[in-house]
């Protein structure tokens, strides 16, 4: 059976040559993979004291909000929004602003404040945790079919027991009770086999049953 055999000089003399004609490419090569790895870890080491430096101003404000200086909240929060406003730090200052404001009965205030934050929010499960705060806003405001537009939003399996919940209290307000049943009945579901057997949501569906019935 025939094969190539070449010893060990020779072997030497085809290594040697093909460096000779490859070993521009090779050492280009290595420079750039070693770039490369130093540019990644540059930026990677840039990221975290960028989201450390972001976690540290969130923290600075739950401080001050204690406090009750309303001047430096703002100024935190703005500097957030305008600084770090990909990181889900800004995102939190801005959804907790919102929550004030709802607590302040400003409405209008607060969804503007939801609307940056879902905009800006760096995942899709916090885009649809602040889709639904917009749709609790909206029905606290009386608008009813705005609430539920922004729980279409959301994906059907995000926050579900919360979600359905409130896609329940929703059509209730909208006197679609039969849909509002069925949401209820979601929620439930969304327990699972350990849920308590006189939950609020439960309950719920009781009172729709009993109304129901009155109706009938």
């Amino acid at each position: 059976m025939a094969f190539d055999a070449y010893d060990d000089h020779e072997q030497s003399e085809r290594v040697q040559k093909w460096l000779r004609q490859n070993g521009l490419s090779i050492v280009v090569g290595v420079v750039i993979g070693l770039i490369a790895i130093f540019g990644y870890q540059q930026w990677r080491n840039h990221r975290v004291g960028y989201q450390t430096v972001a976690s540290g101003l969130y923290q600075q404000l739950q401080s001050v909000i204690d406090t009750g200086n309303t001047h430096a909240t703002d100024v935190l929060i703005q500097q957030l929004m305008n600084d770090y406003a990909d990181t889900p730090y800004a995102m939190f200052a801005v959804s907790d602003r919102a929550r004030r404001q709802v607590e302040a009965k400003q409405y209008d205030k607060a969804l503007d404040s939801l609307s940056w934050a879902e905009q800006h929010a760096p995942s899709p499960e916090l885009k649809a945790l602040v889709e639904l705060r917009i749709a609790h806003v909206q029905l606290a405001k009386g608008n009813a079919k705005d609430a539920l537009n922004a729980l279409d939003l959301m994906p059907t399996d995000s926050y579900a027991i919360a979600s359905q919940e409130l896609r329940g209290d929703v059509l209730v307000k909208l006197g679609r009770r039969e849909d509002a049943l069925k949401a209820y009945q979601a929620a439930v579901k969304a327990m699972g086999p350990n849920a308590q057997q006189n939950n609020e949501v439960q309950l719920k569906i009781d009172d729709l049953a009993t109304a129901g019935k009155q109706g009938a």
